[in-house]
């Protein structure tokens, strides 16, 4: 999607670029987001998607670590998935996509359609 032909959203931002930004520091952007945002449903997704996937994430990386070898072989696994899944809901932000990851992408979208 061409930078020119996205819409605006009520941040003053292009919504692919809002979108994108929803994700740059994982849960904290998605909640700033979440918080601005007024009208386009676009970046309210991305936002919510953001929110919903890092503090679970976060969550993970705090708690799992905890429990005796099997904790700190997923909390070893979790970095690297965390790695891909913030790198590509990134790009598919930018590109316009509201891409839906599992679960999360489901109650993203149903907040955003109440």
């Amino acid at each position: 999607m061409e930078e020119s032909k996205t819409p605006m959203s009520s941040t003053g931002l292009r919504e692919n670029s809002a979108g994108l930004l929803c994700y740059i520091l994982g849960w904290v952007t998605g909640l700033i987001f979440l918080a601005l945002e007024r009208d386009s449903k676009f970046v309210k997704f991305h936002a919510m998607q953001s929110l919903v996937v890092f503090l679970f994430l976060s969550a993970v990386a705090v708690l799992v670590p905890v429990i005796p070898i099997i904790g700190w072989f997923v909390s070893i696994l979790a970095w690297p998935v965390g790695f891909v899944v913030w790198i590509l809901m990134m790009y598919k932000a930018y590109k316009g996509e509201m891409y839906k990851l599992p679960v999360a992408g489901d109650f993203a979208e149903r907040y955003v359609n109440k």
